[in-house]
């Protein structure tokens, strides 16, 4: 039964935050509200919903290692968004690299992976055992609200090129049904949201004890793979349709996402504690980001190839075959 409820949590978990995302945005426009601002807040966070619930809801957990698969969750996520979801849509069809991504946001996400796992490491930074407490979780909401104020005072040099940006970010699909069934499926949607959320979780941890595995490795596989399914599929029909342009801008942004909003949330709302995460994890995470920086200047300038698609691909396998046997 547990692995029905892990594919009933899971597929409850996908479709209702698509449902949340595209009914929140119907109603910002028809609200008069700034496109936009609606695709740096409600997509932005819509998209990972899945991520965000799975970890808050791992926060909230009153048991000693809390933090386990929140953390598992955000490092399996940002590993599997370069090394796989990259991967394979760069073996698909290669894709180049603009400079916006090159000169800010690949360095910030270094930076960002640096951060965290210096925070939640007390063998770099000393506390209190390894964990996120909630001064930890307020600097990392505040660094991602500067992050933000960043990314919309560039944006803004070109308005127009904004705006166009913005209106295909913010498309729905309920545009124009009546206010009171807008409403209706976001609220629907929350609650599906939350008990898909819940549900997955908790076969996910049931799995784990009965296959002997701890709450991080299950977190950074199956969890994590699982939570970043829509990227994937994104990515995969983007290569297909040709254009990969847009996985890049949706992985960077994701990953940053991760680890600024979803771990400071989860850690504000609770502290995090850790007892499975080591510093391979952590270290995968940063070379996966560093990677991504290195192909700007490897075979073909400032481009993601086929042969370093399928290095991405490989490094992840690895590191997948390792946790299993750990």
């Amino acid at each position: 039964m547990d692995y029905l409820f892990l594919i009933l949590g899971l597929g409850l978990l996908l479709l209702a935050a698509n449902y949340l995302v595209d009914s929140s945005v119907a109603i910002a426009q028809r609200a008069k509200i700034s496109n936009f601002i609606i695709g740096l807040t409600i997509v932005g966070i819509g998209t990972s919903a899945p991520e965000l619930f799975v970890s808050v809801s791992s926060a909230l957990d009153n048991v000693p290692n809390n933090g386990d698969i929140a953390m598992g969750n955000v490092l399996g996520s940002n590993i599997a968004n370069i090394f796989l979801i990259l991967g394979v849509s760069s073996i698909i069809l290669p894709f180049s690299i603009e400079r916006l991504q090159r000169v800010r946001d690949i360095p910030f996400l270094i930076f960002m992976s640096v951060m965290v796992m210096a925070i939640a490491n007390d063998n770099i930074v000393p506390g209190p055992g390894s964990s996120l407490n909630r001064l930890d979780g307020i600097v990392l909401l505040i660094v991602f609200i500067g992050y933000m104020c960043w990314v919309i005072i560039q944006k803004g040099k070109d308005p127009k090129k904004a705006i166009e940006e913005a209106d295909e970010e913010t498309k729905s699909s309920l545009t124009g049904k009546s206010p009171w069934l807008l409403w209706l499926i976001a609220v629907v949607s929350l609650v599906a949201l939350i008990f898909g959320g819940n549900l997955f979780l908790d076969s996910a941890k049931h799995l784990a004890k009965a296959w002997g595995m701890s709450d991080a490795v299950i977190a950074i596989t199956i969890v994590a793979v699982g939570t970043s399914l829509p990227e994937l599929v994104t990515a995969i029909i983007a290569a297909t349709k040709r254009n990969p342009q847009l996985v890049l801008g949706n992985v960077i942004g994701s990953n940053l996402f991760n680890l600024m909003f979803i771990l400071g949330t989860a850690s504000t709302v609770k502290p995090l504690h850790f007892q499975s995460i080591n510093i391979v994890d952590y270290a995968m995470m940063i070379l996966s980001a560093v990677m991504l920086y290195v192909v700007i200047y490897t075979f073909k300038k400032n481009k993601l190839d086929r042969v370093e698609g399928v290095i991405f691909f490989v490094l992840y396998v690895g590191y997948t075959i390792y946790l299993l046997l750990r």
